[in-house]
């Protein structure tokens, strides 16, 4: 095709915010010059005051497939993550069947992935009981790091690990040089809390929080930032939900323990009051907790102790969220978000002071990093993949349900009134979604070294 020239008075790079041009040639950022230092014989496609970030990275998404593609899939969620500015996705090894814990798995999900991705992708391995012996061999054959639960989650095919097991595969796990992702939530705390809300109403939101306490996740976070100082592997926290954690992570980091923290849009949007009686599709784990929880974890954003922001894109079947019965403890605990989760963000960040430079830090780089494709994904800079989202900031709009593109339209965002529209995105340079609608067939590949 030549060379491109993709123009916009607001290109968001590592060096801030300013007007220029991204000359793109053959998939990957030839350079990045003034407007004025256009050649003149580029194909130039001009955004004016739209902005431009680099294509979002999102290193926590469930796409369930192969074995429950009835919950999402591959097609669906790529499409969901196109349409909300996402240009690759890290996918979780549970609520897939096979789960991600041996090469095999890995195999059957590279072969249901084949064909159906509309953005790039990667794999996470998983950690379980027994498979210790699995840990080099996934690594080898291409997973960007590892997964593991502390507590039950949700599927049988996936099994939780105790101190005892991690002390088995972390060995294993450290001489890979990959990072170990953790669902950091110890069920001791949780059991006793549920114990005492045997006879509450399971309807209110309010009996759910109270069994999912602060203190799961801070015992459990403590607990593997003592392995983490034994054993020196890479930490990494997911899904973080209590400020409560955010002075003993700061104090790790200070002790140049090598942990990285995430939290997800919901933590930083929502919070309890707000959620009614009976709202399960507000449901996740950890829950989301009350408004000053949540204002701390934007202070734990501002001062860099939260790397960075992932959707924990979790969907499932309507029926499975129990809207019926409005049963808090048998709902299933996920909320998908990938299509809305850049304006949630902007939303919110906007109007506490932040800049588009740091939604690209929060959503694309730092992510990129984790993953381990930080030398062609999360940037706007030369040699670098031209994956890249067009976004007019200052524009509003109400979510529905034709915006959402996951194969269960269901959301706790529905109604709300949010600013930042993603217009295009470009994947390697070519449109994969563009004013509302997808752009020729699926082109994204797994992402490898």
């Amino acid at each position: 095709m030549g060379l491109q020239a993709f123009v916009s008075r607001r290109l968001v790079t590592s060096e801030g915010v300013l007007p220029g041009a991204l000359l793109v040639n053959g998939g990957t950022i030839h350079r990045i010059v003034e407007p004025s230092e256009i050649p003149a014989d580029c194909k130039v496609e001009d955004f004016g005051v739209s902005a431009l970030l680099p294509g979002l990275v999102d290193s926590h998404v469930h796409i369930n497939q192969p074995g429950r593609t009835e919950w999402e899939g591959f097609c669906t969620a790529t499409r969901a993550a196109a349409a909300g500015g996402y240009t690759m996705l890290v996918d979780m090894p549970l609520n897939c069947v096979p789960a991600t814990t041996n090469v095999a798995a890995l195999d059957a999900k590279r072969e249901a992935a084949s064909g159906q991705c509309w953005v790039d992708w990667a794999s996470w391995g998983g950690v379980v009981q027994g498979n210790q012996a699995e840990i080099a061999p996934l690594a080898a054959a291409g997973v960007r790091g590892f997964k593991c639960f502390l507590v039950h989650p949700g599927v049988d095919e996936f099994t939780m690990v105790r101190e005892a097991d991690l002390r088995v595969a972390l060995p294993q796990l450290a001489g890979t040089g990959l990072p170990l992702l953790v669902h950091a939530e110890l069920p001791g705390p949780i059991d006793t809390a549920t114990s005492r809300l045997q006879h509450q109403d399971w309807r209110r939101y309010p009996t759910y929080l109270a069994s999912r306490p602060d203190a799961a996740e801070l015992e459990a976070i403590r607990l593997m930032l003592r392995l983490c100082r034994e054993f020196k592997f890479r930490l990494h926290i997911v899904h973080l939900a209590t400020a409560q954690a955010l002075q003993e992570l700061k104090t790790a980091r200070s002790d140049r323990l090598p942990v990285t923290v995430e939290t997800c849009p919901h933590y930083l949007h929502l919070d309890a009051e707000s959620i009614s009686d009976a709202a399960t599709q507000f449901k996740c784990a950890p829950p989301i907790r009350r408004h000053e929880n949540r204002e701390s974890l934007w202070q734990g954003l501002r001062d860099g102790v939260i790397d960075f922001v992932v959707t924990d894109h979790s969907p499932c079947p309507l029926a499975m969220k129990r809207l019926a019965d409005s049963n808090f403890r048998d709902a299933w605990g996920g909320i998908a978000s990938l299509s809305m989760a850049l304006p949630i963000m902007w939303t919110e960040a906007s109007h506490r002071g932040f800049t588009l430079s740091d939604i690209a830090r929060w959503m694309s780089e730092k992510p990129a990093r984790l993953a381990g494709c930080d030398a062609s994904k999360g940037r706007l800079a030369a040699g670098y993949d031209a994956d890249f989202v067009v976004i007019d900031p200052d524009s509003e709009f109400t979510v529905t349900q034709d915006r959402l593109y996951h194969r269960h339209p269901i959301s706790p965002y529905l109604g709300e009134k949010l600013r930042g529209v993603v217009n295009r995105t470009y994947l390697r340079g070519k449109p994969v979604f563009r004013d509302g609608a997808f752009v020729g067939d699926p082109r994204g590949v797994e992402f490898r070294h």
